[in-house]
């Protein structure tokens, strides 16, 4: 039996539940194509698909797209994958089959959805992706962070920590999600860095961007090598698992926490002095930029090709600022 999919339509305000179709909304869409707007012409209709709705990276995507869409008179969808590549492909072509207007994809494997965006683009519908980088000329524009770049911002930042540590050369372990093409490039980008300037990557885990996943792989690699220096997450699952992993072992006191995306818990780590910076980015500046982007777009005007989202290395010194948004 197929596992029940999920999405919202936020303009209606209507949780719809289906089997691996998207069914549309009662009163909030016309069978032809867009939904109707207050003044009398038709809405786009946009759908985004996403990887889950666990992660508050996500949902702070979400609320940024859903501002946007809100503001800019858009129909929009999301559809939350539940980190299933699978069931992000059956989505895509599903609004397809819906006659969407256009189509915002935060991807899990950038290479498996090229054919579901292919078949939108030739479909006549615009395509963004946000966040992980789809490379094909199908996509219009791409919404987000440079990973690459912004982690070997990361490694820099750890090579002057060591400097200013006296810390010739760091023992590094990395608490990864090897399935995430973003979150390896983050890995391979960190590596290369720190690398460089003399510190060793001892060991990887694989926290498959779950936390309980991560949990348990940072608690091994703390256990298993008491020569750690640092330990460097590649994304927000891994980080609270090693957040975690660092307090149930005891190990503030032997190693510093590098990592990606702020949370309670890594705010708490920061101020607990254990966790040294976390790469910050602005899901929500994302989603909003791209829903306007993809309006834009459905209404003529040419592709932007890429909006970049800068990046903030969090620290105990600019932490403040954050707070309020991680309750």
């Amino acid at each position: 039996m197929a596992r029940p999919t999920r999405f919202t339509r936020l303009t209606a305000v209507t949780a719809i539940l289906a089997t691996g179709l998207l069914a549309a909304a009662c009163g909030g869409t016309d069978s032809a194509g867009s939904a109707p707007s207050a003044d009398g012409g038709e809405k786009p209709k946009i759908g985004l698909v996403q990887i889950n709705q666990q992660a508050i990276f996500f949902n702070e995507m979400n609320a940024g797209a859903q501002q946007a869409a809100e503001e800019a008179g858009v129909d929009l969808t999301i559809f939350n994958a539940n980190d299933d590549s699978v069931k992000q492909n059956e989505a895509i072509d599903n609004f397809v089959q819906q006659q969407f207007d256009g189509v915002i994809v935060v991807a899990i494997d950038v290479e498996g959805i090229k054919p579901a965006v292919k078949i939108a683009k030739d479909a006549g519908l615009k395509v963004v992706a946000v966040d992980a980088i789809v490379d094909s000329p199908a996509v219009d524009t791409q919404v987000g962070v440079d990973n690459a770049e912004a982690a070997k911002q990361m490694g820099t930042f750890v090579n002057e920590w060591a400097k200013e540590q006296n810390v010739a050369v760091p023992n590094i372990g990395v608490v990864g999600a090897l399935n995430s093409f973003i979150q390896n490039l983050r890995k391979d980008g960190f590596n290369s860095t720190v690398e460089a300037a003399g510190a060793k990557i001892v060991q990887t885990v694989d926290g498959q961007n779950k936390q309980e996943a991560a949990l348990a792989a940072a608690e091994n690699l703390l256990t298993s090598r008491s020569d750690l220096t640092a330990v460097y997450a590649t994304g927000e699952p891994a980080l609270l698992g090693t957040v975690a992993a660092v307090k149930s072992q005891n190990a503030n006191d032997r190693v510093k926490v590098f990592g990606w995306d702020l949370t309670k818990e890594a705010i708490d780590g920061i101020d607990a002095g254990f966790v040294a910076g976390v790469v910050q980015q602005d899901p929500r500046t994302e989603g909003y930029e791209a829903v306007k982007e993809i309006k834009a777009l459905v209404g003529g005007a040419q592709a932007k090709k890429t909006i970049d989202v800068p990046v903030t290395i969090v620290t105990k010194e600019n932490v403040d600022k954050y707070r309020s948004t991680f309750k």
